[in-house]
């Protein structure tokens, strides 16, 4: 009688371990900053600027964590105007 009783809770196991348990709900599909200001760039911007920039704009990447910011998760303020 016992093994009747473990026989289902291992199938849960089982399926719970497969599924993941709770179906998650799927990715947010909502664009970020960053995709609608560069919409015509389906596969990123890089924010690192090559040219020279003052010491106000390099503040401002500092504080918006720019150097750690990957796409598509990057804030405006990283990129110049």
């Amino acid at each position: 009688m016992m093994a009747l009783h473990i026989l289902p809770a291992a199938a849960l196991a089982s399926a719970l371990t497969i599924f993941g348990g709770v179906v998650a709900p799927g990715p947010d599909d909502t664009p970020t900053e960053a995709e609608l200001a560069y919409a015509d760039a389906p596969y990123g911007v890089d924010a690192m600027v090559t040219g020279p920039t003052s010491k106000s704009f390099r503040q401002q990447q500092r504080v918006n964590g720019c150097d750690a910011a990957k796409w598509p998760d990057i804030p405006l303020a990283c990129f110049p105007e």
